[in-house]
């Protein structure tokens, strides 16, 4: 399946951050998600294992009560149930890949 992300739509989930779902299937899901500066994707958890990559800006990123800021290039292991949210230090682009699939998101 190749999908074209200039076809797929970007959806406001909280104020200043879109996100765009990708490709998917039961047990994948990848998404792009994009941040203004200044804007927080707030403190949650899901049952989901993620892997997020920080594509462009920098994040102060909150991982199971610990915070960093995280750049370019970097990634993030995030297991199932641990709580995590971000804010953005500048305009910023992540991907975020699920397994299993975000059911919620489609």
């Amino acid at each position: 399946m190749i999908i074209h992300g200039n076809d797929r739509e970007a959806k406001a989930c909280e104020p200043g951050v879109t996100r765009k779902v990708l490709a998917w299937d039961g047990e994948l899901m990848m998404c792009e998600i994009r941040f203004v500066k200044g804007a927080k994707g707030s403190l949650h958890a899901h049952p989901h294992r993620q892997v997020t990559y920080v594509l462009e800006g920098s994040l102060l990123f909150t991982l199971d009560g610990e915070t960093r800021r995280v750049s370019r290039g970097d990634s993030i292991l995030i297991r199932p149930d641990l709580l995590h949210g971000a804010e953005a230090l500048e305009d910023a682009a992540l991907i975020d890949v699920f397994n299993p699939c975000r059911e919620d998101f489609l």
